[in-house]
């Protein structure tokens, strides 16, 4: 069974944010979307997620248009529809209210079967200090690494 292809992942995510949760959600696509997602031709590094009417919808994230598509091709700045279950949409709305967590996209991959999924975060947003503490350890591992 072949594994999931990561396409895109959001490196900026991990480095503004401390995540608690993840969660893997389905995208409600139209026309030529998945056909640009499976080229790489997508950017998220800016997008975020809202919760409106107990439904989650990623905004900021640019498909770009399918190259080969026709007057039926997609609009690439449309905010996007997520596919979860009732109670992780419960969850996810309880911790976004009480707690103040953001709702973060953190990588885009095509499951084995060809549908598009997006991993999103609950987390808070790091502090300066905790961003110097991340490349100082960053370097400190990349030292070591050259030393061995």
């Amino acid at each position: 069974m072949p594994r999931d292809k990561i396409l895109i992942n959001n490196k900026k995510s991990n480095f503004n944010y401390q995540f608690s949760d993840k969660f893997i959600a389905g995208l409600v696509l139209k026309g030529t979307e998945i056909k640009s997602i499976k080229e790489s031709s997508v950017n998220f590094s800016n997008s975020y997620c809202v919760i409106n009417n107990n439904e989650i919808f990623l905004k900021g994230m640019n498909i770009k248009e399918y190259l080969y598509g026709n007057i039926n091709n997609h609009q690439p700045d449309r905010d996007r529809k997520l596919l979860l279950s009732k109670k992780e949409i419960n969850q996810i709305k309880k911790k976004v209210v009480e707690k103040k967590f953001s709702l973060i996209p953190i990588k885009l991959f095509v499951n084995n079967r060809g549908l598009a999924k997006i991993e999103i975060g609950l987390g808070k947003g790091k502090k300066e200090y905790d961003k110097r503490e991340d490349i100082k350890q960053r370097d400190i591992s990349r030292k070591i690494r050259e030393d061995i």
